[in-house]
């Protein structure tokens, strides 16, 4: 189970994510270009002394992010607010990759139909969306719990 992050731009939700990963031994994909570069201080304050325990892969571009994954085989999932599958009703599987877009922007029309499912965590109607670091931690408490405990769905 891994976490990727398409184009992140906004520093600590970045390091909040990578601490994520570390503390729950899931590996990162940042899938460049990142709205800032990884000296910002306030990508270190959030990811503190938890860089360094976790796996951080970066890839230059989507072209090469894809490259990389249709290589190794993994699924990729896509958390949207615009998904047609309730994350918590999907079966998750050892090797799938948790994706999530820019913040300003979410992603791109390409991405969208490179994703093999695209998932959705509801929200109260009328309201936008979660913050990006509180949806990877959702959808990886879920999707570890389907996979340590797999007749509990």
């Amino acid at each position: 189970m891994q976490i990727a992050l398409f184009q992140p731009d906004i520093p600590q939700n970045t390091g909040t994510i990578l601490r994520l990963c570390a503390c729950l031994g899931m590996a990162a994909h940042i899938i460049e270009p990142a709205g800032f570069p990884v000296s910002d201080r306030h990508f270190r304050r959030a990811g503190m002394d938890y860089l360094d325990h976790v796996s951080i892969t970066r890839h230059d571009s989507w072209a090469r992010f894809e490259e990389w994954r249709a290589a190794q085989g993994y699924r990729l999932l896509l958390f949207t607010t615009k998904g047609a599958t309730d994350y918590r009703d999907f079966h998750y599987q050892t090797s799938d990759i948790l994706l999530f877009g820019r913040e300003s922007a979410g992603v791109t029309d390409a991405v969208v139909e490179a994703a093999d499912a695209r998932l959705v965590i509801p929200i109260t109607p009328g309201l936008r969306s979660l913050n990006v670091a509180m949806t990877a931690a959702m959808a990886a408490g879920e999707a570890l719990r389907q996979i340590r405990n797999p007749q509990v769905r």
